[in-house]
């Protein structure tokens, strides 16, 4: 379990993932050397990572989560095909290690989750293939699971936001694809290194990724292992909302402490969730007591995650040298 020390600066990156080690310190009162070593110690134990991640409506991209159910001996293979893929994400063995649940990132005007229905079933042996296009996030991206956001209080968060800049105009330019490519491998890239990635000065490249973050083009994600805040129980959850309530109750749903994803998707499940308890008693109790509250939601599906085989970040290489 990570200790307060560990939970503050997990919030603190939360507030500014590029935050330099030295203003964590001064926010949380303790020296920046200390910051480092809890920084690579969770990097090394807890799987912790910054990972820079552009807005796929901003980009004009479209997400697509996949579920794909496969023998038990061909589904791990499966699994390990998707992770290598460099269009996916979150890839999860759910319901006995037979179900394997994904999100998929398409192009503008590419056909995507047609390529992945045409190639899957020629590289294992799948017994069902489901695609459901991700309409809109309540929970998830830059809004954080609520658990990870509790150990600092409003000042301290304060002293923590970047400086709000004026909003950027035009689109993405090949540099600014070229920032987000480095930003998604490491969130916390020096400059001098993002420069060099984008031929961009490193004042200019700054300035422009100060742009995109303010207007939510960019975002920085914090991965870590969240049975080390508690959660040792992780169930995904596919509920069918009646259409002129399902805006209503995702919003309501991502207030929910328990839930650290919800989306609206196409589908007979319009609402997925994905839900962190701490033990199965706490997950039957969400579910019977929190969900089964409300009345707008007609079936409900659960899903049991065993393993996150890749979170939103490609799979990392070995861990080096803390970044500060």
């Amino acid at each position: 379990m990570l200790d307060d020390l560990d939970r503050a600066l997990v919030h603190a990156l939360r507030v500014d993932g590029r935050a330099p080690f030295n203003r964590i310190a001064a926010v949380l009162d303790v020296s920046p050397q200390t910051v480092a070593r809890r920084y690579r110690r969770m990097r090394a134990e807890a799987g912790l990572r910054v990972v820079g991640l552009a807005d796929p409506h901003r980009a004009g991209r479209a997400q697509w989560l996949l579920r794909l159910t496969a023998g038990p001996h061909t589904a791990q293979n499966l699994a390990g095909a998707l992770v290598r893929r460099p269009d996916t994400a979150w890839v999860k063995l759910t319901s006995g290690g037979t179900e394997i649940t994904a999100i998929v990132d398409t192009g503008p005007g590419s056909d995507g989750h047609g390529l992945l229905l045409r190639d899957i079933p020629r590289t294992a042996a799948v017994t069902d293939v489901s695609a459901h296009c991700l309409l809109h996030t309540y929970r998830g991206g830059p809004s954080a699971w609520p658990v990870s956001t509790e150990a600092l209080d409003e000042e301290q968060q304060a002293r923590l936001r970047p400086t709000a800049v004026p909003l950027p105009s035009g689109g993405l330019d090949e540099a600014d694809h070229a920032l987000l490519g480095a930003l998604h491998r490491d969130g916390r890239t020096p400059l001098g290194d993002l420069a060099a990635a984008t031929g961009r000065t490193p004042t200019t490249v700054a300035r422009r990724l100060a742009e995109l973050r303010a207007d939510g083009t960019v975002f920085l994600d914090v991965e870590v292992d969240p049975r080390l805040l508690g959660a040792n129980m992780q169930a995904l959850l596919w509920l069918s909302i009646a259409p002129a309530h399902l805006d209503r109750v995702g919003r309501a749903l991502a207030a929910h402490r328990e839930l650290a994803f919800v989306a609206a998707t196409t589908g007979p499940s319009n609402l997925v969730a994905l839900a962190l308890c701490t033990d199965p008693a706490d997950l039957h109790r969400y579910v019977t007591e929190q969900l089964g509250a409300v009345k707008e939601i007609t079936a409900l599906e659960s899903s049991p995650v065993l393993r996150t085989l890749k979170a939103a970040g490609p799979i990392p290489a070995p861990p080096g040298p803390g970044r500060s």
